[in-house]
Formats: structure tokens, sequence, C-alpha cells
């Protein structure tokens, strides 16, 4: 909603700035993360009251990580859009053979484009192209 008595409208380089995907299993949603991404996701047993594992990135870039928790119910929590590391076609056929569903065709928008998917704990991804 806009605050009409606002003079300056806040407009950061990047609204988004982190997420957070809860799983019920870390250790098998790691392996469907590397599997389906083709990355290596760090865990950090300590990180604050729960482990976590890190998607990486290159220096500076923005990224998020899976935790131990409830995931919404299956494909109704916010969609978190993620960069393929080759064609979306490859990489939604190794997100089924690794248990996640794809659940909508391509999508084009001025981006890229991507297609709606759900990973084994129900979280809504995206797979993205540009």
């Amino acid at each position: 909603m806009h605050n009409r008595n606002t003079a300056i409208s806040f407009q950061p380089e990047n609204f988004n700035i982190w997420f957070e995907l809860p799983v019920t299993d870390l250790e098998k949603a790691v392996s469907f993360y590397n599997t389906v991404f083709r990355t290596e996701l760090t865990v950090v047993p300590e990180a604050g009251q729960n482990p976590i594992a890190m998607f990486p990135v290159k220096e500076g870039g923005r990224a998020g990580h899976l935790y131990p928790g409830k995931p919404p119910a299956r494909g109704s929590g916010p969609t978190v859009h993620l960069p393929v590391p080759d064609t979306i076609e490859a990489t939604a056929k190794r997100l089924k053979e690794a248990g996640g569903e794809v659940v909508s065709g391509l999508v084009s928008i001025p981006a890229g484009n991507f297609t709606y998917c759900l990973d084994p704990d129900g979280n809504s991804i995206s797979l993205f192209s540009k």
C-alpha cells in the first residue's frame, strides 16, 4: 500500500535479502537440492538454535538456507525462484527423479522464464532461467 504522507519511497537495490526454506529432514533436503541444482550446500551444524544448510553463491551474492522446521501446507507458502545450472528442462527432469514435482508449464516474463515446482516437503520453488 502506498503511503501518500511519505515524501520518499523506499526503493532498495534488492527487496529480497534472504530466504529460508523449512524442511522435515535436513540431510535428505540437502541431497535433493544438491542433485537438482548441481551444487554443494554447506551444512552449518550450529547456526543459532538449529543446523542450517546454506546455498552457495559467489562473493557478494545473496542466497538463503534450508533449516529443520515445519513446511507450510503443500504448495501454499511463498515461492522461491532459483536459478538453474543448465536448462529448465534438464533441471526439471532431475527434480522429478529426485522426488520433486513440476506443477506448471513454462512461464515467460520480461526477466526470463520459469516453471513452478514443489520440493519433496511441498515448498513452492521455481526453476528460473534468463
